[in-house]
């Protein structure tokens, strides 16, 4: 394989670049949008930014490739780019419009491409001829990706004249700021050719020099995993900045990445060639396994679901020449083994570990102490040659919740109101370390401290992390099956040791909050960021559809949440709400013998909620739960409200107990036994 690599033509760096074309300002406004797809080149002022248009914030990878049309992995992509892209009520920009219009420029606001870690994306965004983007700040896995693929990226509005110009734009404009490595990578076009120099030493590492100083969990786990200048693993030392090759522990990603990452590992590496380590490699098919019950016919006829069923195949077929695990689709009845985050934290990962996977909610097993981040197709197939992964250390943030919460207050309520603050609605908590502490998180089991590293993907965070204590060795020791994996108490102990932050470590910022203050909330559709006091709604929201699952909300004590809803509705003589459709949607089948031995199946049922295998569902446009029109109301459990993630109606998130009180009371309701033992509101 190593040869196979070596004997590749090396492209020469670049240090200039051209880039003729149009610009595409995306606007708030579709009549704007409209007009440039027809020809017309708006003004744009430099010196006068208030007379600008208003560029959109918030773009998510959802926007930019929906989520049916990432069933393309080759340049028909290049049809697709901004299809999903919401202006008020009107998504403006049809198939091909952008690659007709002769656009090499695209400029929005703030936060671009948040979301999913799908490099359909930024491909899809190059084969319709985007090669710069524009905008206040981007994401942190988008921009990876940007620049994995060789798609330049940058926050500076002035190259917007240069590019009108014509002028030829020095390199130096995309790579400022950016570290050794992320400059180079740039340079070379891309991960791929960056690191087949690096294999015929060409490229510059620059070694890891740290001083021994106070870290935080985050770093130390860094320290342990980052390639040293002897080829070894580990430094005494990182702080935020440090770059180099982190060395990861397990490796894994789902159906919607394996197979364009296959694709690019067989192209540019051999048909033959063998991955590295194909035991820290695990497979996942968990997306797409109820997406015929809801694909519309529409899209049936333009072969969508075939090529649904390609991926499969692809991945099938890759995992058995390779020698992966795959976790797949049962075979007695409709549905998965499991969501890949759910099964990574139940089975495989464990605290100390550095883990990678193709998804943005990769952070999940952070609940255990690991520092896990998602990554995208580029890096998944470069990690399957290298076994390591770029990584420039993060800042940390720590968010300490003191106090007690509300009996009716859980993990999801306390995110969605860090995702209402102003620090990371505007973007300053891009790209760093979210660590959770304080007395309101110790108290949360596994499970619940799991949405709180999962949603810091909602962020925009690089990952999020819990040191791990009693509860984490509980779980290791209670959770985890059979041999080999069992853990025994003794073993666990000394696994965390040592695994919490020092005293003095560093924070680039301390948000605090008192639980005490926090009471059940809701996010309004369009961002997870739209967080609100349910008993601060100014009218009674009903709702249509309330939907329980996804790896966020499809865990065992989350499980444990809708059945005390629902076995308290029972006790009422109350069932779901005539106009309201429950859906329960288990992580994994583990979660599912948990139900079982609960008794919890029988509870459900006698309630009227509709239970489902495992699968990623109605969170990504692809299951049973899914909105069917714009002025449907859905109060989901799930991590994402995006525009048109998961259909076209108005989704509002909340945690698993509104979600079940709602779906009892009909409309979006708090849960709180009153001393009658009725739900308040209902």
């Amino acid at each position: 394989m190593i040869n196979s690599l070596l004997e590749r033509k090396i492209e020469k760096r670049l240090d200039q670049v051209r880039l003729p074309g149009r610009i595409l300002f995306l606007t708030e406004d579709p009549e704007l949008i409209q007009r440039q797809l027809a020809g017309e080149d708006l003004p744009w002022s430099t010196k006068s930014p208030g007379n600008n248009p208003k560029l959109r914030d918030d773009i998510s990878t959802d926007e930019i490739t929906p989520a049916h049309y990432c069933f393309y992995f080759d340049e028909t992509l290049g049809e697709i780019p901004y299809m999903g892209l919401k202006c008020g009520s009107v998504t403006p920009i049809g198939r091909g419009d952008v690659k007709r219009g002769g656009f090499v420029c695209a400029v929005s606001g703030k936060r671009r491409g948040k979301g999913s870690s799908r490099e359909q994306s930024p491909y899809a965004e190059m084969c319709a001829g985007i090669r710069v983007v524009i905008a206040e700040n981007i994401e942190r896995i988008y921009k990876q990706n940007c620049q994995n693929l060789g798609l330049l990226t940058s926050t500076n509005f002035s190259l917007i004249d240069k590019i009108r110009g014509g002028e030829d734009i020095a390199l130096a404009e995309f790579t400022a700021g950016e570290d050794e490595i992320t400059r180079q990578v740039i340079e070379y076009g891309g991960l791929f050719p960056f690191n087949v120099a690096r294999m015929q030493k060409k490229v510059f590492l620059p070694p890891i020099k740290t001083e021994k100083r106070p870290m935080t969990l985050a770093e130390k786990i860094f320290a342990r995993h980052m390639l040293n200048e002897e080829g070894g693993v580990g430094v005494a030392s990182v702080k935020p900045g440090d770059t180099g090759f982190a060395r990861a522990d397990l490796r894994f990603s789902h159906e919607y990445v394996t197979p364009m990452a296959a694709i690019f590992f067989e192209r540019y590496v051999g048909k033959d060639a063998k991955v590295n380590d194909a035991s820290s490699i695990i497979f996942f098919r968990d997306h797409l396994t109820f997406l015929d019950e809801v694909i519309s016919e529409e899209k049936k006829k333009l072969g969508l679901l075939d090529l649904a069923t390609q991926l499969k195949l692809k991945q099938q077929d890759f995992a058995a020449k390779q020698g992966i695990k795959l976790h797949g689709e049962l075979t007695d009845r409709k549905g998965s083994e499991g969501i890949c985050h759910a099964i990574v934290l139940e089975t495989y990962a464990l605290p100390g570990q550095l883990n990678v996977g193709s998804d943005s909610h990769t952070p999940h097993v952070g609940a255990i102490g690991c520092v896990a981040f998602g990554i995208g197709t580029t890096d998944v197939f470069n990690s399957w040659i290298t076994k390591d992964v770029r990584v420039k250390v993060p800042e940390s943030v720590k968010i300490v919740i003191r106090g007690k919460k509300h009996a009716n207050v859980t993990a999801k309520d306390f995110i969605l109101k860090i995702l209402s603050l102003d620090y990371v609605r505007s973007g300053k908590a891009l790209a760093k370390v979210m660590e959770y502490a304080g007395e309101a998180i110790e108290e949360l089991g596994v499970d619940e401290r799991a949405t709180m590293t999962n949603m810091a993907a909602e962020i925009g965070g690089f990952t999020g992390i819990v040191a791990p204590d009693k509860k984490a060795v509980d779980f290791l020791v209670e959770r985890r099956g059979a041999d080999p994996r069992k853990m025994d108490r003794a073993k666990a102990n000394a696994m965390i040791d040592g695994l919490c932050s020092d005293r003095d470590a560093q924070y680039a910022h301390v948000i605090e909050l008192d639980a005490a203050e926090i009471t059940p909330m809701v996010a309004t559709p369009g961002d997870p960021g739209n967080g609100n006091y349910i008993r601060e709604l100014n009218t009674p929201v009903p709702v249509e559809i309330a939907y329980g699952g996804t790896c966020t909300a499809g865990k065992n004590e989350d499980m444990d949440m809708y059945a005390a809803v629902l076995a308290d509705a029972l006790k009422q003589g109350k069932r779901i709400a005539d106009s309201v459709k429950f859906y329960i949607q288990f992580g994994s089948q583990e979660t599912r013998e948990y139900c079982l031995r609960k008794g919890y199946l029988e509870v459900f049922q006698k309630a009227g909620a509709h239970v489902i295998e495992p699968s990623c569902g109605a969170c990504i446009n692809a299951g049973p739960g899914v909105s069917t029109r714009p002025d449907q109301v859905v109060i989901s459990a799930q991590n994402r409200n995006f525009p048109g993630r998961s259909g076209p109606g108005q989704m509002y998130l909340a945690s698993p107990l509104t979600v079940a009180a709602s779906a009892v009371a009909g409309y979006i309701v708090e849960y709180e036994p009153s001393e009658k033992g009725e739900l308040v509101g209902a």
